[in-house]
């Protein structure tokens, strides 16, 4: 696993739609679950992962594109880059969420509390 920053892929379409893929990747998430996060549908990701699309900047895809890198910026961070540690983070219940944050972020839609808790 290697951090991956908002800064460095925020001004392009292409390097955004690869930094969201590959963190999906690292964190073993579901392109479905992305889809939720990301407010597209399970076809999008398809299409994003073929490399016939790109995420469009100033849409709400893109801002929760934004969002999802931040995240995983802050939770590499917060768990000095130890998949592990990362990866059990992302799927174990969390008192102050008062839900696992994985399923926040997908069943709930709440990234913004998931990034608040790592702040």
């Amino acid at each position: 696993m290697h951090l991956i920053k908002l800064s460095s892929v925020n001004q392009s379409e292409k390097k955004l739609t690869q930094a969201v893929l590959q963190i999906t990747q690292m964190l073993g998430i579901y392109h479905a679950e992305l889809a939720r996060i990301l407010h597209l549908q399970c076809a999008d990701i398809g299409e994003l992962n073929n490399a016939n699309k790109t995420l469009l900047k100033n849409s709400i895809t893109w801002q929760q594109a934004e969002k999802y890198i931040e995240l995983y910026e802050r939770l590499y961070i917060s768990k000095n880059g130890d998949e592990a540690l990362i990866n059990n983070w992302l799927r174990k219940q969390n008192g102050t969420l008062q839900a696992v944050p994985l399923y926040a972020m997908v069943d709930e839609l709440r990234i913004d509390d998931v990034i608040n808790v790592l702040k």
